[in-house]
């Protein structure tokens, strides 16, 4: 016996059989429920919309894929209304996507009739989460923060800043340069990765040294520009 088979024997079965029917949305819910509790983990910043879509998404997207099995149009019909949630939708972060993702595939799979595939697929993607969630040398605590420093026009940035963010174990990418007053001082944006956090008092002093007293601004990165 196949175990990886589908239980619907065809695609009339499930306007038929509403114990398969009613099986299969039990199935989903229970799984949205835990991937919702899986993605959850560790992130406390979860909002209670997001939880409960979670939740809830593998079942309809079960029920969508059982009404529009072996019907070309409707699936196309629906693919396309799916696709406009995106502009109906705040962009996540990638974890986020991956969790709504996931759910996604749960529901398709379970609307299909793939019960142990979708069990599986489950399991799979709760272990790989809950590794990178709970093991402490896959989930340091670095923080992405955006730096700018203004400098007199005069001074060489190239190279001015890269032995204090080695002194911290900074990573440090310049992403802007930007000429500001009248082409008198130069504002250079960095993102930088820092080992913690929080940002060392002295790392700032140590660039207020270096830029002559000029503004310096460090704030944290907004997730959505993570991806």
């Amino acid at each position: 016996m196949n175990i990886l088979g589908s239980v619907l024997i065809t695609s009339k079965v499930p306007s038929t059989d509403i114990g398969v029917f009613l099986l299969l949305l039990a199935i989903a819910l229970v799984l949205g429920v835990l991937n919702m509790l899986v993605f959850r983990a560790g992130n406390n910043k979860m909002s209670t919309g997001l939880s409960m879509t979670l939740a809830l998404l593998p079942v309809a997207v079960t029920v969508v894929i059982m009404l529009v099995n072996d019907k070309l149009g409707a699936g196309v019909a629906v693919a396309g209304a799916f696709s406009l949630v995106r502009f109906r939708s705040i962009a996540g972060t990638a974890r986020e996507i991956a969790a709504i993702f996931v759910c996604v595939v749960l529901g398709a799979a379970l609307g299909m009739g793939y019960i142990a595939a979708a069990v599986i697929l489950f399991i799979l993607v709760a272990a790989v989460c809950l590794c990178f969630t709970l093991l402490p040398s896959l989930n340091r605590k670095a923080t992405r923060r955006q730096l700018r420093i203004t400098i007199p026009e005069n001074l060489d940035y190239n190279g001015l800043f890269d032995e204090t963010f080695r002194k911290y174990s900074i990573r440090a990418d310049l992403i802007r340069i930007r000429s500001t007053t009248m082409g008198t001082l130069f504002e250079l944006t960095y993102d930088i990765t820092l080992p913690g956090d929080t940002v060392p008092k002295a790392f700032v002093d140590d660039l207020r040294v270096l830029n002559l007293n000029q503004t310096i601004t460090v704030g944290l990165m907004n997730e959505n520009d993570m991806l």
